[in-house]
């Protein structure tokens, strides 16, 4: 499967997009990324409570986890994982 990354999470994972095993759900691949690009990355995608943060956008297919099963969202091995920030507007 194939995972995309956008403004600062580029940064961290040091690349556009990743081809990635298959994991069972949306929660089972962002805590093996967390664990493959670090504690910063972590602290963007969870909060301290150990849930999805509000800063955090994450679409399976181009359709946003929330209208899906959310961090339980289930996961092929076809399918296409964006990671964005929340962009902030003023």
């Amino acid at each position: 499967m194939k995972v995309k990354f956008f403004a600062f999470f580029r940064n961290y994972a040091k690349c556009k997009e990743a081809d990635v095993p298959l994991y069972n759900d949306v929660r089972e691949l962002l805590d093996n990324l967390c664990k493959k690009y670090g504690k910063e990355f972590e602290e963007k995608i969870y909060t301290e409570e150990g849930n999805l943060s509000d800063d955090v956008i994450i679409l399976v297919n181009g359709r946003h986890i929330a209208h899906l099963d959310g961090i339980n969202t289930k996961l092929k091995e076809d399918d296409e994982v964006c990671i964005f920030p929340v962009a902030a507007g003023g």
